[in-house]
Protein backbone atom coordinates (compact mmCIF):
# COMPACT_ATOMS: atom_id res chain seq x y z
CA UNK A 1 0.00 0.00 0.00
CA UNK A 2 1.41 3.38 -0.72
CA UNK A 3 0.78 5.96 1.74
CA UNK A 4 -0.05 9.38 0.80
CA UNK A 5 -0.54 12.74 2.43
CA UNK A 6 -4.52 11.97 2.52
CA UNK A 7 -3.55 9.01 4.93
CA UNK A 8 -1.46 11.04 7.44
CA UNK A 9 -4.31 13.58 7.45
CA UNK A 10 -7.50 11.27 7.66
CA UNK A 11 -5.62 9.58 10.48
CA UNK A 12 -5.04 12.27 12.51
CA UNK A 13 -8.33 14.07 11.79
CA UNK A 14 -9.94 10.91 12.88
CA UNK A 15 -7.48 10.87 16.27
CA UNK A 16 -8.74 14.92 16.77
CA UNK A 17 -12.20 13.94 16.57
CA UNK A 18 -12.20 11.15 19.12
CA UNK A 19 -10.12 14.01 21.37
CA UNK A 20 -13.29 16.09 21.07
CA UNK A 21 -15.78 13.62 21.33
CA UNK A 22 -14.44 13.05 25.05
CA UNK A 23 -14.41 16.02 25.73
CA UNK A 24 -10.80 17.99 24.59
CA UNK A 25 -11.41 21.78 24.30
CA UNK A 26 -8.09 23.16 23.88
CA UNK A 27 -5.04 22.25 21.59
CA UNK A 28 -1.67 23.93 21.42
CA UNK A 29 0.62 24.28 18.06
CA UNK A 30 4.20 24.81 17.54
CA UNK A 31 5.78 25.40 14.47
CA UNK A 32 7.96 22.93 12.02
CA UNK A 33 8.00 21.23 9.16
CA UNK A 34 7.56 17.53 10.19
CA UNK A 35 4.26 17.91 12.32
CA UNK A 36 2.53 19.82 9.39
CA UNK A 37 -0.57 17.87 9.47
CA UNK A 38 -0.93 17.48 13.25
CA UNK A 39 -0.68 21.57 13.36
CA UNK A 40 -3.25 21.94 10.47
CA UNK A 41 -5.87 19.14 11.62
CA UNK A 42 -5.55 21.02 15.01
CA UNK A 43 -5.90 24.36 13.14
CA UNK A 44 -9.11 23.49 10.98
CA UNK A 45 -10.84 21.95 14.12
CA UNK A 46 -13.40 24.31 14.83
CA UNK A 47 -14.58 22.35 17.71
CA UNK A 48 -10.96 22.88 19.48
CA UNK A 49 -9.41 26.34 20.79
CA UNK A 50 -6.04 26.18 18.89
CA UNK A 51 -3.10 28.49 20.81
CA UNK A 52 0.13 29.07 18.48
CA UNK A 53 2.60 29.11 20.12
CA UNK A 54 6.86 30.06 19.28
CA UNK A 55 8.26 27.52 21.11
CA UNK A 56 7.89 24.25 22.68
CA UNK A 57 8.66 25.09 26.58
CA UNK A 58 5.96 27.41 26.29
CA UNK A 59 3.35 25.90 24.92
CA UNK A 60 4.51 22.92 27.28
CA UNK A 61 3.71 25.09 30.22
CA UNK A 62 0.57 27.02 28.45
CA UNK A 63 -0.67 23.50 27.96
CA UNK A 64 -0.59 22.89 31.39
CA UNK A 65 -1.99 25.70 32.63
CA UNK A 66 -5.06 25.48 30.35
CA UNK A 67 -5.20 21.83 31.48
CA UNK A 68 -4.95 22.69 35.17
CA UNK A 69 -7.85 25.33 35.22
CA UNK A 70 -10.19 23.63 33.19
CA UNK A 71 -9.10 19.80 34.48
CA UNK A 72 -9.39 18.29 31.03
CA UNK A 73 -6.88 17.26 28.77
CA UNK A 74 -4.88 19.47 26.64
CA UNK A 75 -3.08 18.10 23.26
CA UNK A 76 0.24 19.90 22.58
CA UNK A 77 2.47 19.30 19.42
CA UNK A 78 5.90 19.27 18.23
CA UNK A 79 8.20 18.57 15.26
CA UNK A 80 10.89 16.15 15.74
CA UNK A 81 14.22 16.32 16.98
CA UNK A 82 15.14 18.51 20.23
CA UNK A 83 11.78 20.25 19.77
CA UNK A 84 9.95 17.33 21.76
CA UNK A 85 12.86 17.19 23.80
CA UNK A 86 12.06 21.16 24.94
CA UNK A 87 8.35 20.14 26.72
CA UNK A 88 10.19 17.82 29.20
CA UNK A 89 9.77 20.50 31.74
CA UNK A 90 6.33 20.31 31.20
CA UNK A 91 5.98 16.61 31.24
CA UNK A 92 7.58 16.35 34.56
CA UNK A 93 5.35 19.03 36.07
CA UNK A 94 2.51 17.79 34.76
CA UNK A 95 3.23 14.03 36.11
CA UNK A 96 4.36 15.65 39.59
CA UNK A 97 1.06 17.68 39.70
CA UNK A 98 -1.48 15.31 38.80
CA UNK A 99 -2.51 17.32 35.36
CA UNK A 100 -4.10 15.75 32.35
CA UNK A 101 -1.93 16.61 28.99
CA UNK A 102 -1.70 14.76 25.58
CA UNK A 103 1.34 15.11 23.94
CA UNK A 104 1.69 14.60 20.08
CA UNK A 105 5.30 14.27 18.85
CA UNK A 106 5.76 14.40 15.34
CA UNK A 107 8.82 12.21 14.18
CA UNK A 108 11.07 10.86 10.97
CA UNK A 109 9.41 7.55 9.82
CA UNK A 110 11.27 4.20 10.60
CA UNK A 111 13.08 4.50 7.75
CA UNK A 112 14.96 8.02 8.37
CA UNK A 113 15.82 6.78 12.04
CA UNK A 114 20.01 6.26 13.06
CA UNK A 115 20.64 6.72 9.77
CA UNK A 116 22.04 10.24 9.96
CA UNK A 117 18.63 11.80 8.68
CA UNK A 118 18.52 15.70 10.08
CA UNK A 119 16.48 16.82 13.08
CA UNK A 120 15.80 12.98 14.11
CA UNK A 121 16.30 11.68 17.67
CA UNK A 122 14.92 8.72 19.67
CA UNK A 123 11.72 9.48 20.31
CA UNK A 124 10.90 6.43 21.15
CA UNK A 125 9.49 6.96 25.75
CA UNK A 126 11.44 9.88 25.28
CA UNK A 127 9.91 10.94 28.45
CA UNK A 128 10.32 8.16 30.53
CA UNK A 129 8.13 7.60 33.64
CA UNK A 130 7.41 10.89 33.54
CA UNK A 131 3.88 9.65 30.84
CA UNK A 132 1.41 7.47 32.17
CA UNK A 133 1.47 6.05 29.26
CA UNK A 134 3.53 6.22 25.61
CA UNK A 135 2.36 4.57 22.23
CA UNK A 136 4.05 4.74 18.62
CA UNK A 137 1.17 5.40 16.45
CA UNK A 138 2.96 4.08 13.36
CA UNK A 139 3.22 5.40 9.58
CA UNK A 140 -0.81 6.78 9.34
CA UNK A 141 -2.28 4.16 7.44
CA UNK A 142 -6.58 4.98 6.09
CA UNK A 143 -7.36 2.23 6.41
CA UNK A 144 -10.93 0.55 7.68
CA UNK A 145 -9.32 -1.37 10.38
CA UNK A 146 -6.62 1.33 10.91
CA UNK A 147 -8.85 4.44 11.64
CA UNK A 148 -11.26 1.99 13.58
CA UNK A 149 -7.89 1.17 15.97
CA UNK A 150 -7.15 4.84 16.40
CA UNK A 151 -10.42 6.19 17.07
CA UNK A 152 -10.18 3.87 19.81
CA UNK A 153 -6.35 4.36 20.22
CA UNK A 154 -7.59 8.45 21.13
CA UNK A 155 -10.35 7.63 23.53
CA UNK A 156 -7.78 5.33 25.19
CA UNK A 157 -5.21 8.02 25.56
CA UNK A 158 -7.92 10.78 26.66
CA UNK A 159 -9.24 8.15 29.50
CA UNK A 160 -5.60 7.44 30.38
CA UNK A 161 -4.51 11.26 30.72
CA UNK A 162 -7.57 11.78 32.83
CA UNK A 163 -8.61 9.23 34.88
CA UNK A 164 -7.24 7.88 38.10
CA UNK A 165 -4.60 10.43 39.09
CA UNK A 166 -4.62 12.73 35.81
CA UNK A 167 -0.95 12.83 34.12
CA UNK A 168 0.55 13.07 30.95
CA UNK A 169 0.24 10.55 27.90
CA UNK A 170 2.87 10.34 24.98
CA UNK A 171 1.48 9.77 21.29
CA UNK A 172 4.93 9.68 18.80
CA UNK A 173 3.43 10.10 15.23
CA UNK A 174 5.86 9.53 12.73
CA UNK A 175 4.87 10.96 9.21
CA UNK A 176 6.39 10.26 5.77
CA UNK A 177 6.85 13.14 3.10
CA UNK A 178 4.20 14.39 1.19
CA UNK A 179 3.50 16.55 4.62
CA UNK A 180 0.55 18.53 2.27
CA UNK A 181 -2.14 17.64 1.08
CA UNK A 182 -2.15 18.47 -2.92
CA UNK A 183 -6.06 17.64 -3.05
CA UNK A 184 -8.77 18.68 -0.58
CA UNK A 185 -9.58 16.09 1.74
CA UNK A 186 -12.53 13.50 1.48
CA UNK A 187 -15.53 14.20 3.67
CA UNK A 188 -15.99 10.35 3.97
CA UNK A 189 -13.54 8.13 5.74
CA UNK A 190 -12.88 4.72 5.36
CA UNK A 191 -14.94 2.78 7.47
CA UNK A 192 -17.81 5.38 8.38
CA UNK A 193 -16.03 7.56 10.41
CA UNK A 194 -17.29 8.20 13.92
CA UNK A 195 -19.96 6.59 16.56
CA UNK A 196 -23.63 8.73 15.83
CA UNK A 197 -24.59 11.16 17.60
CA UNK A 198 -21.27 12.17 18.68
CA UNK A 199 -20.27 9.46 21.64
CA UNK A 200 -17.03 8.83 21.73
CA UNK A 201 -15.56 5.47 20.41
CA UNK A 202 -14.93 4.09 24.27
CA UNK A 203 -16.06 5.86 27.12
CA UNK A 204 -14.88 5.15 30.77
CA UNK A 205 -17.02 5.12 33.67
CA UNK A 206 -16.43 5.65 36.82
CA UNK A 207 -15.95 2.84 39.60
CA UNK A 208 -18.57 2.47 42.15
CA UNK A 209 -17.24 4.80 45.57
CA UNK A 210 -14.15 3.20 46.61
CA UNK A 211 -14.58 4.22 50.11
CA UNK A 212 -17.89 2.78 51.06
CA UNK A 213 -16.93 -0.33 52.59
CA UNK A 214 -13.86 1.44 55.02
CA UNK A 215 -15.63 4.57 56.28
CA UNK A 216 -18.82 4.32 58.46
CA UNK A 217 -21.71 5.64 58.15
CA UNK A 218 -21.80 7.36 61.58
CA UNK A 219 -19.03 9.87 62.56
CA UNK A 220 -17.89 10.47 66.06
CA UNK A 221 -15.43 13.47 66.06
CA UNK A 222 -12.98 13.67 68.83
CA UNK A 223 -9.47 15.40 69.03
CA UNK A 224 -9.59 15.27 65.15
CA UNK A 225 -8.05 17.94 62.66
CA UNK A 226 -8.09 17.61 59.25
CA UNK A 227 -5.39 18.59 56.80
CA UNK A 228 -6.15 19.69 53.27
CA UNK A 229 -3.64 20.52 50.13
CA UNK A 230 -4.34 20.82 46.71
CA UNK A 231 -7.63 19.09 46.27
CA UNK A 232 -7.58 18.53 42.18
CA UNK A 233 -9.58 20.37 39.27
CA UNK A 234 -12.91 20.52 41.01
CA UNK A 235 -13.25 24.06 42.84
CA UNK A 236 -16.02 22.74 44.56
CA UNK A 237 -14.58 20.61 46.54
CA UNK A 238 -13.00 22.96 49.26
CA UNK A 239 -15.66 24.68 50.50
CA UNK A 240 -17.39 21.02 50.89
CA UNK A 241 -14.79 20.15 52.93
CA UNK A 242 -14.91 23.36 54.66
CA UNK A 243 -19.01 22.86 55.44
CA UNK A 244 -18.30 19.35 56.61
CA UNK A 245 -15.58 20.82 59.35
CA UNK A 246 -17.83 23.06 60.52
CA UNK A 247 -20.59 20.89 61.09
CA UNK A 248 -18.00 18.25 62.54
CA UNK A 249 -16.25 21.43 64.80
CA UNK A 250 -12.91 19.96 63.32
CA UNK A 251 -10.07 22.52 62.80
CA UNK A 252 -9.34 22.64 59.21
CA UNK A 253 -5.72 22.98 58.46
CA UNK A 254 -5.77 24.16 54.67
CA UNK A 255 -3.74 24.85 52.40
CA UNK A 256 -4.90 28.11 50.25
CA UNK A 257 -4.50 25.64 47.20
CA UNK A 258 -7.04 23.35 48.64
CA UNK A 259 -9.96 26.16 48.09
CA UNK A 260 -11.15 25.37 51.94
CA UNK A 261 -9.54 27.83 53.51
CA UNK A 262 -12.98 29.26 54.34
CA UNK A 263 -15.83 28.89 57.13
CA UNK A 264 -15.63 29.16 60.95
CA UNK A 265 -13.46 25.83 61.82
CA UNK A 266 -10.93 26.69 59.14
CA UNK A 267 -6.99 27.85 60.87
CA UNK A 268 -5.76 30.50 58.75
CA UNK A 269 -2.26 30.39 60.78
CA UNK A 270 -1.37 27.22 61.43
CA UNK A 271 1.91 27.61 60.12
CA UNK A 272 3.15 29.79 62.57
CA UNK A 273 1.01 28.45 66.01
CA UNK A 274 2.83 25.13 65.15
CA UNK A 275 6.10 26.57 65.47
CA UNK A 276 5.52 27.20 69.46
CA UNK A 277 6.61 23.92 70.38
CA UNK A 278 4.47 23.69 73.64
CA UNK A 279 1.63 24.86 71.78
CA UNK A 280 2.08 22.58 69.38
CA UNK A 281 2.45 19.37 71.94
CA UNK A 282 -0.70 20.27 73.83
CA UNK A 283 -2.53 20.64 70.26
CA UNK A 284 -1.59 16.87 69.42
CA UNK A 285 -4.45 15.34 67.91
CA UNK A 286 -5.53 11.67 68.41
CA UNK A 287 -6.96 11.50 65.01
CA UNK A 288 -5.24 13.51 61.43
CA UNK A 289 -7.20 13.19 58.46
CA UNK A 290 -5.13 13.93 55.34
CA UNK A 291 -7.52 14.90 52.32
CA UNK A 292 -5.67 15.53 49.10
CA UNK A 293 -1.93 16.59 49.13
CA UNK A 294 0.53 17.55 51.69
CA UNK A 295 0.59 21.00 52.13
CA UNK A 296 4.39 23.19 51.33
CA UNK A 297 3.97 24.39 55.22
CA UNK A 298 7.22 22.78 56.96
CA UNK A 299 6.36 23.25 60.38
CA UNK A 300 2.87 21.61 59.76
CA UNK A 301 4.58 18.60 58.00
CA UNK A 302 7.22 18.46 60.93
CA UNK A 303 4.49 18.66 63.14
CA UNK A 304 2.69 15.85 61.86
CA UNK A 305 5.87 13.43 61.79
CA UNK A 306 5.88 13.94 65.34
CA UNK A 307 2.91 12.85 65.83
CA UNK A 308 3.50 9.24 66.33
CA UNK A 309 0.40 8.37 68.71
CA UNK A 310 -1.74 9.56 66.41
CA UNK A 311 -4.05 7.99 63.95
CA UNK A 312 -3.01 8.73 60.74
CA UNK A 313 -5.65 8.36 57.86
CA UNK A 314 -4.60 9.47 54.75
CA UNK A 315 -7.92 10.21 52.35
CA UNK A 316 -6.14 9.69 48.70
CA UNK A 317 -7.66 10.42 45.13
CA UNK A 318 -5.61 8.15 43.14
CA UNK A 319 -2.90 5.35 43.51
CA UNK A 320 -0.21 7.96 44.47
CA UNK A 321 1.97 6.98 47.58
CA UNK A 322 1.59 10.74 49.47
CA UNK A 323 3.55 9.85 53.20
CA UNK A 324 7.31 11.21 53.22
CA UNK A 325 7.29 10.91 57.14
CA UNK A 326 5.57 6.95 57.10
CA UNK A 327 2.97 8.16 59.47
CA UNK A 328 0.21 6.79 57.91
CA UNK A 329 -1.82 3.84 59.56
CA UNK A 330 -5.18 3.76 57.27
CA UNK A 331 -5.07 4.70 53.68
CA UNK A 332 -8.35 5.34 51.72
CA UNK A 333 -8.16 5.38 47.80
CA UNK A 334 -10.80 6.65 46.13
CA UNK A 335 -12.94 10.03 44.48
CA UNK A 336 -12.49 12.52 47.02
CA UNK A 337 -15.75 13.93 45.51
CA UNK A 338 -17.53 11.06 46.24
CA UNK A 339 -16.26 10.42 49.84
CA UNK A 340 -17.78 14.19 50.57
CA UNK A 341 -20.54 13.88 48.48
CA UNK A 342 -21.23 11.04 51.18
CA UNK A 343 -20.24 11.96 53.80
CA UNK A 344 -22.34 15.34 53.78
CA UNK A 345 -25.60 13.38 53.80
CA UNK A 346 -23.86 10.50 56.58
CA UNK A 347 -24.66 10.87 60.40
CA UNK A 348 -22.65 13.57 62.18
CA UNK A 349 -21.64 13.29 65.89
CA UNK A 350 -19.67 16.89 66.74
CA UNK A 351 -17.24 17.22 69.14
CA UNK A 352 -18.69 19.19 71.90
CA UNK A 353 -15.31 20.04 73.56
CA UNK A 354 -13.46 23.22 73.66
CA UNK A 355 -11.19 21.07 70.76
CA UNK A 356 -11.84 23.71 68.15
CA UNK A 357 -11.94 26.76 70.47
CA UNK A 358 -8.43 26.33 71.20
CA UNK A 359 -7.42 26.34 67.49
CA UNK A 360 -9.61 29.29 66.31
CA UNK A 361 -8.25 31.15 69.62
CA UNK A 362 -4.85 30.50 68.83
CA UNK A 363 -5.80 31.51 65.57
CA UNK A 364 -7.32 34.61 66.02
CA UNK A 365 -4.19 35.41 68.78
CA UNK A 366 -1.76 34.77 65.70
CA UNK A 367 -4.00 37.27 63.23
CA UNK A 368 -3.78 40.20 66.02
CA UNK A 369 -0.31 40.05 67.20
CA UNK A 370 1.14 40.21 63.46
CA UNK A 371 -0.84 43.02 62.36
CA UNK A 372 1.13 45.45 64.14
CA UNK A 373 4.74 44.38 62.64
CA UNK A 374 3.18 43.67 59.19
CA UNK A 375 1.42 47.34 59.18
CA UNK A 376 4.77 49.28 60.17
CA UNK A 377 6.82 47.25 57.46
CA UNK A 378 4.53 49.02 54.81
CA UNK A 379 4.01 47.21 51.64
CA UNK A 380 5.91 43.91 51.81
CA UNK A 381 6.04 40.76 50.28
CA UNK A 382 3.77 39.81 53.17
CA UNK A 383 1.50 42.60 52.91
CA UNK A 384 0.86 42.16 48.96
CA UNK A 385 -0.26 38.53 49.66
CA UNK A 386 -3.01 39.46 52.64
CA UNK A 387 -3.55 42.58 50.10
CA UNK A 388 -4.31 40.04 47.56
CA UNK A 389 -6.76 37.88 49.86
CA UNK A 390 -8.29 41.17 50.76
CA UNK A 391 -9.45 42.63 47.37
CA UNK A 392 -9.41 39.69 44.74
CA UNK A 393 -12.91 38.52 44.35
CA UNK A 394 -14.19 35.01 44.24
CA UNK A 395 -14.71 34.56 40.75
CA UNK A 396 -10.93 35.20 40.07
CA UNK A 397 -7.94 33.14 40.24
CA UNK A 398 -4.89 33.77 42.18
CA UNK A 399 -2.11 31.84 40.69
CA UNK A 400 1.30 31.71 42.54
CA UNK A 401 4.58 31.63 41.37
CA UNK A 402 6.77 28.97 43.60
CA UNK A 403 9.81 29.45 46.17
CA UNK A 404 8.74 32.46 48.56
CA UNK A 405 5.03 33.55 47.37
CA UNK A 406 3.67 30.19 47.59
CA UNK A 407 5.16 30.12 51.43
CA UNK A 408 3.58 33.29 51.86
CA UNK A 409 0.64 32.58 50.96
CA UNK A 410 0.53 29.65 52.67
CA UNK A 411 1.41 31.56 56.07
CA UNK A 412 -0.38 34.58 55.30
CA UNK A 413 -3.21 34.39 53.29
CA UNK A 414 -6.86 34.67 55.35
CA UNK A 415 -9.47 32.61 55.96
CA UNK A 416 -12.72 34.03 53.76
CA UNK A 417 -15.65 33.27 53.51
CA UNK A 418 -15.55 33.33 49.88
CA UNK A 419 -12.12 33.42 48.74
CA UNK A 420 -10.75 33.26 45.39
CA UNK A 421 -9.77 29.98 43.43
CA UNK A 422 -6.12 29.30 44.28
CA UNK A 423 -3.44 27.56 41.79
CA UNK A 424 0.03 26.43 42.24
CA UNK A 425 2.48 24.53 39.98
CA UNK A 426 3.40 22.56 43.16
CA UNK A 427 3.94 19.10 41.37
CA UNK A 428 7.90 19.70 41.08
CA UNK A 429 7.24 22.72 43.17
CA UNK A 430 9.89 24.69 40.64
CA UNK A 431 10.16 27.80 39.14
CA UNK A 432 10.21 26.78 35.52
CA UNK A 433 7.49 28.08 33.19
CA UNK A 434 5.19 29.63 35.51
CA UNK A 435 4.43 32.36 33.44
CA UNK A 436 3.54 30.33 30.74
CA UNK A 437 1.08 28.52 32.98
CA UNK A 438 -0.70 31.09 34.55
CA UNK A 439 -1.47 32.03 30.74
CA UNK A 440 -2.75 29.04 29.96
CA UNK A 441 -5.17 29.16 33.38
CA UNK A 442 -6.10 32.31 31.86
CA UNK A 443 -6.99 30.70 28.25
CA UNK A 444 -9.10 28.32 30.04
CA UNK A 445 -10.98 30.82 32.89
CA UNK A 446 -13.95 33.20 32.67
CA UNK A 447 -12.94 35.29 35.50
CA UNK A 448 -9.76 37.24 36.10
CA UNK A 449 -6.80 35.67 36.67
CA UNK A 450 -3.77 37.16 39.06
CA UNK A 451 -0.19 35.86 38.52
CA UNK A 452 2.11 36.59 41.71
CA UNK A 453 5.72 35.52 41.76
CA UNK A 454 9.33 36.59 42.29
CA UNK A 455 11.77 38.35 39.77
CA UNK A 456 13.99 35.85 38.98
CA UNK A 457 10.83 33.39 38.39
CA UNK A 458 9.52 35.98 35.69
CA UNK A 459 12.71 36.47 34.34
CA UNK A 460 13.22 32.47 33.85
CA UNK A 461 9.71 32.55 31.80
CA UNK A 462 9.99 35.88 30.14
CA UNK A 463 9.50 34.83 26.80
CA UNK A 464 5.69 33.33 28.55
CA UNK A 465 4.55 37.16 28.33
CA UNK A 466 4.02 36.94 24.46
CA UNK A 467 0.90 35.41 25.32
CA UNK A 468 -0.16 38.72 26.04
CA UNK A 469 -0.11 40.49 22.64
CA UNK A 470 0.04 37.33 20.59
CA UNK A 471 -2.53 35.46 21.85
CA UNK A 472 -4.78 38.20 23.37
CA UNK A 473 -5.17 37.39 26.16
CA UNK A 474 -5.09 39.32 29.72
CA UNK A 475 -3.48 38.40 33.19
CA UNK A 476 -2.42 40.41 36.17
CA UNK A 477 0.85 39.92 37.14
CA UNK A 478 1.74 41.18 40.54
CA UNK A 479 6.02 40.92 40.34
CA UNK A 480 7.80 40.89 44.04
CA UNK A 481 11.04 42.41 43.15
CA UNK A 482 13.59 41.58 45.55
CA UNK A 483 16.67 41.45 42.95
CA UNK A 484 17.36 38.10 43.30
CA UNK A 485 16.15 34.32 45.21
CA UNK A 486 14.69 35.43 48.18
CA UNK A 487 13.95 32.32 49.86
CA UNK A 488 17.58 31.33 49.57
CA UNK A 489 18.06 34.64 52.62
CA UNK A 490 16.02 31.92 54.89
CA UNK A 491 18.57 29.34 54.24
CA UNK A 492 22.06 28.72 56.26
CA UNK A 493 23.66 29.01 52.99
CA UNK A 494 22.88 33.04 52.83
CA UNK A 495 25.94 33.20 55.61
CA UNK A 496 28.66 32.80 52.68
CA UNK A 497 29.02 36.57 52.15
CA UNK A 498 29.94 37.28 48.67
CA UNK A 499 29.90 34.34 47.05
CA UNK A 500 26.09 33.73 48.20
CA UNK A 501 25.27 36.71 46.83
CA UNK A 502 26.99 36.03 43.59
CA UNK A 503 26.10 32.39 42.93
CA UNK A 504 22.68 31.12 45.06
CA UNK A 505 21.29 34.84 45.44
CA UNK A 506 22.50 35.33 42.11
CA UNK A 507 20.81 39.27 41.70
CA UNK A 508 19.76 40.24 38.33
CA UNK A 509 19.79 44.08 38.06
CA UNK A 510 16.44 43.69 35.72
CA UNK A 511 14.58 46.40 34.69
CA UNK A 512 11.08 45.11 33.79
CA UNK A 513 9.91 48.05 32.32
CA UNK A 514 11.85 47.26 29.48
CA UNK A 515 10.42 43.42 29.21
CA UNK A 516 6.77 45.04 30.31
CA UNK A 517 7.07 47.64 26.66
CA UNK A 518 8.86 44.99 24.57
CA UNK A 519 6.01 42.49 24.97
CA UNK A 520 3.43 44.62 25.05
CA UNK A 521 2.13 44.83 28.33
CA UNK A 522 1.35 47.82 30.48
CA UNK A 523 3.70 48.56 34.03
CA UNK A 524 3.30 50.13 37.17
CA UNK A 525 5.75 50.16 39.99
CA UNK A 526 4.05 50.67 43.22
CA UNK A 527 5.65 51.94 46.54
CA UNK A 528 2.78 52.07 49.11
CA UNK A 529 -0.76 49.93 50.14
CA UNK A 530 -2.54 52.24 48.90
CA UNK A 531 -1.03 52.17 45.66
CA UNK A 532 -1.15 48.62 45.28
CA UNK A 533 -4.45 48.60 46.03
CA UNK A 534 -5.39 51.58 43.64
CA UNK A 535 -2.68 49.66 40.81
CA UNK A 536 -5.06 46.00 41.76
CA UNK A 537 -8.26 47.34 40.98
CA UNK A 538 -7.33 49.25 37.80
CA UNK A 539 -5.27 46.06 36.46
CA UNK A 540 -8.38 43.93 37.43
CA UNK A 541 -11.23 46.24 35.46
CA UNK A 542 -8.65 46.89 32.39
CA UNK A 543 -8.49 44.73 29.20
CA UNK A 544 -4.36 44.26 29.08
CA UNK A 545 -2.12 42.25 30.96
CA UNK A 546 -0.58 44.52 33.22
CA UNK A 547 2.13 44.25 35.46
CA UNK A 548 2.48 45.74 39.16
CA UNK A 549 5.89 45.73 40.52
CA UNK A 550 6.19 45.65 44.06
CA UNK A 551 10.15 45.99 45.19
CA UNK A 552 11.24 44.27 47.98
CA UNK A 553 14.64 43.58 49.74
CA UNK A 554 15.68 40.60 50.66
CA UNK A 555 17.75 41.12 54.22
CA UNK A 556 14.23 42.91 55.33
CA UNK A 557 12.09 40.23 54.17
CA UNK A 558 13.77 37.70 55.80
CA UNK A 559 13.87 40.25 58.98
CA UNK A 560 10.18 40.86 58.90
CA UNK A 561 9.72 37.32 58.52
CA UNK A 562 11.51 36.74 61.91
CA UNK A 563 9.77 39.89 63.65
CA UNK A 564 6.11 38.38 62.82
CA UNK A 565 7.23 34.84 64.13
CA UNK A 566 8.82 36.37 67.44
CA UNK A 567 5.68 38.55 67.85
CA UNK A 568 3.17 35.77 67.61
CA UNK A 569 5.51 33.03 69.63
CA UNK A 570 5.18 36.22 71.75
CA UNK A 571 1.79 36.57 72.22
CA UNK A 572 0.92 32.90 72.43
CA UNK A 573 2.69 32.52 75.34
CA UNK A 574 0.54 34.66 77.16
CA UNK A 575 -1.29 33.23 79.76
CA UNK A 576 -4.85 34.22 78.06
CA UNK A 577 -3.85 33.05 74.66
Amino acid sequence: MTVTATDSYLVIRAMLDEFVRCGMQHACTCPGSRNTPIVLTIAREQRLRAWSHLDERSAGFFALGAAKASGRPVAVTCTSGTAAANLMPAVIEAHEAGVPLILLTADRPPELRDVGAGQTIDQIKLYGDAVKWFVELGVPEATPERLRWVRALACRAYWTAVSDRPGPVHMNIPLREPLVLDQPLPADEPGGGGKPHGHPWLVQEASGPATAAAIPRRHEFRRTVFVAGDLGANPELGGKLADFAARARVPLLADPLSGARRGPAAIAHFDLILRDTKLAAQLAPEVVCRIGELPTSKPLRSWIASLDQAHHILFAPDERWSDPSARVTQRIVGSLEELLERVAQDEVVADDSDWLDRWTRADSVVAHAIAEPLMAAGLSEPATVTALGQFLPPSATLFVGASMPIRDVEEFFPSLLEPPRVMANRGANGIDGTVSTAFGVAAASSGNVVLVLGDLTLAHDIGGLLAARRLGIKLTIVLINNDGGGIFNFLPVSSQGATFEQHIATPAGLDFTHAAALYGCRHELVATFDDFAGALMNALSDTETTIIEVRTERVANRQLHADVEAAALAALALPDA
